[in-house]
């Protein structure tokens, strides 16, 4: 997987591209990571990559010219690409599109505006898939390239320790993840559950089964809507609902 940042930041993105997965990612040769300094495409003594906004308000606008010309030069360089920009504009970022990024066999390319964003003509000229993390706005487009860089990879067999992790996460099956402990067993009153500690493998399966759809219907009860259900899943769900009188705690099964 190869992924190049276009930024005016770029020690942001190196800085975490230098740490933790993403850093054994590329050791492994299974990431390569290029980041790509806006001013270094800008033709003025002052290299300036952003100007203030025709019609008038505040902010600043990335200027089209050094995008089109880091473009042309990756382009060039390597053939086709995939275009993304961080935009709140954008489609939202999901599990089931980190999973296509991860397939993706073109490079991807993130083009991170910054204060008002870019300049319109960038996404006129260029196919560019806009990408949002959520209905708020942030400061720039590193943040939610990095997080989006960051979900991908993980996909990517190789790039976690455990190679069933990825596959027993939340959202996998449109369902939120089970519980998780470790040591010590007892923590301020508060003990591991006696099955995890069991031995028992089936039974610790289960109740990691049931958790987890516990875990959805109490936190994120619109996931349901997407599952696909097993008739073990429906007896757990049915389990769970007994042990809840409160209406707000139950929901109708499918």
């Amino acid at each position: 997987m190869r992924c190049d940042v276009l930024t005016l930041f770029p020690e942001l993105i190196l800085s975490v591209g230098s740490q933790s997965m993403m850093k054994r990612a590329q050791d492994k040769g299974l990431l390569t990571l290029h980041v790509h300094n806006l001013r270094d495409y800008t033709d003025d003594p002052h290299r300036t990559a952003d100007d203030t906004p025709y019609g008038g308000g505040g902010g600043m606008v990335i200027k089209a010219e050094p995008i089109f010309r880091a473009i042309d030069r990756i382009e060039q360089d390597l053939g086709e690409i995939r275009m993304i920009v961080p935009s709140p504009q954008g489609i939202q970022f999901s599990h089931g599109l980190a999973r296509d990024l991860s397939l993706e066999t073109r490079p991807l390319m993130f083009i991170c505006g910054h204060y008002e964003g870019i300049d319109e003509r960038v996404r006129t000229h260029f196919p560019v898939e806009e990408i949002s993390l959520g209905d708020y706005v942030l400061t720039g487009g590193e943040l939610p390239a990095l997080v989006m860089i960051d979900a991908a990879m993980r996909l990517i067999p190789g790039v976690l320790g455990d190679p069933h992790s990825a596959q027993q996460e939340s959202f996998v099956e449109s369902l939120l993840d089970f519980p998780h402990f470790t040591k010590p067993v007892e923590m301020r009153g508060m003990s591991v559950p006696d099955i995890l500690m069991s031995g028992n493998h089936e039974a610790i399966r289960r109740w990691r089964r049931k958790e987890s759809l516990r875990q959805t219907l109490l936190k994120r009860p619109d996931l349901l809507d997407r599952h696909t259900w097993s008739s073990e899943d429906r007896q757990l769900l049915e389990e769970i609902e007994q042990n809840y009188t409160s209406t707000s705690c139950s929901t109708t099964r499918p």
